[in-house]
């Protein structure tokens, strides 16, 4: 069974990112884009990331 993990060693920012991409099997950089995009569209981008960054248990 899969568990969601950030990758703070090997991603960038706390790895929200790259802990995503991996738990489903999807290159980090489209959640960057993602992420990028709802900051700027929508303006809540950064507080979304730094809440997964605060929920999501880090791999080490």
């Amino acid at each position: 069974m899969k568990k969601l993990k950030r990758d703070s060693f090997n991603g960038i920012l706390g790895g929200v990112c790259e802990g995503l991409g991996e738990y489903f099997s999807i290159d980090p950089i489209i959640f960057r884009l993602i992420f990028i995009a709802s900051f700027f569209m929508l303006g809540g981008g950064i507080l979304t990331y730094i809440i997964a960054w605060v929920i999501i248990p880090d791999r080490y």
